[in-house]
């Protein structure tokens, strides 16, 4: 026990940069559709440069984030195996699994931009953008909460939560209709 809290502390930073690739991948993503939208020569050089910069954040920052976050993770369960027991460490591990299948669907879609192959429109990447939003709220209230939280009043809070930042994409696209460089 002598060492939980400096485990603690390296598992919560490499959680919080694995969260910054999440966040940001999806951005470059929308950039990189965009960009093929583009007539030459911008397209060529914008693409270019989108698929270095989600190459180096991939690869440098959010892989390695992801496995050292869950390292962490493992030594501490290792170190206090009682939280299996805990239900709510069984839905936050639940949740850590989506997490994961989030980011290896994020892997697949960065493999098909840099192959030039777009499946995806500007607008449905902002949508998918909030999923690791919506699963980052749950897991921080559900470890800050955890036994005191109403299944009922979190479910419906997560509800709200997706329809506010759908709101907020309408939002956004609207404004952006008007003005495209916004």
């Amino acid at each position: 026990m002598e060492y939980y809290n400096y485990i603690k502390a390296l598992h919560l930073i490499f959680v919080i940069t694995w969260f910054a690739g999440l966040f940001y991948i999806p951005r470059l993503f929308i950039y990189q559709i965009e960009a093929y939208q583009k007539d030459e020569p911008e397209k060529s050089i914008l693409s270019r440069q989108f698929k270095l910069m989600a190459k180096r954040l991939w690869f440098i920052i959010t892989w390695p984030s992801a496995i050292l976050a869950s390292l962490f993770a493992f030594t501490l369960l290792f170190m206090i195996p009682e939280w299996l027991q805990q239900p709510w460490m069984h839905v936050k591990l639940g949740f850590v699994i989506l997490l994961y299948v989030y980011h290896i669907k994020c892997h697949f879609i960065y493999r098909q931009l840099q192959k030039d192959v777009v499946k995806w429109t500007s607008n449905q990447m902002r949508i998918w953008n909030e999923g690791s939003t919506i699963i980052l709220f749950s897991v921080i209230f559900l470890v800050i909460v955890r036994d005191a939280i109403n299944w009922i009043y979190g479910v419906i809070g997560i509800f709200l939560l997706a329809i506010i930042l759908m709101l907020g994409i309408k939002l956004y696209k609207r404004i952006r209709s008007k003005n495209p460089d916004a």
